[in-house]
């Protein structure tokens, strides 16, 4: 996973998240942490689309409950980094991403 390009998510509170970038359908690896469906825009910059918290990043995300959602609305990367942080820090990270980004799928 450290071999992949990185983008660095500012939220809401002012707290910079580091994701690595990844094509949709890569497999992660087995560990907690936090991910993003996304969009890259013809000018570089990423939109994204649905922020999450997983225990295991190696959960195939092709059934995931918003991928229809982030694929119609042109997903085609998933950012995600690991957080060995509890339950509750993982829920921190994604709502202060969210509060900041309002992600097209996260409503």
């Amino acid at each position: 996973m450290t071999d992949a390009p990185t983008i660095n998510w500012p939220g809401e509170s002012g707290k910079t998240y580091k994701y690595y970038i990844h094509p949709l359908g890569t497999q992660l690896v087995a560990k907690p942490g936090n991910y993003a469906f996304a969009k890259q825009l013809t000018n570089g910059n990423w939109v994204s689309l649905y922020f999450g918290e997983t225990q295991d990043l190696d959960s195939r995300f092709d059934g995931h409950h918003k991928i229809d959602c982030a694929k119609k609305n042109g997903a085609t990367h998933l950012h995600a980094h690991l957080n060995d942080g509890s339950n509750q820090v993982r829920r921190d990270e994604e709502t202060d991403l969210v509060r900041k980004w309002k992600p097209a799928c996260n409503g």
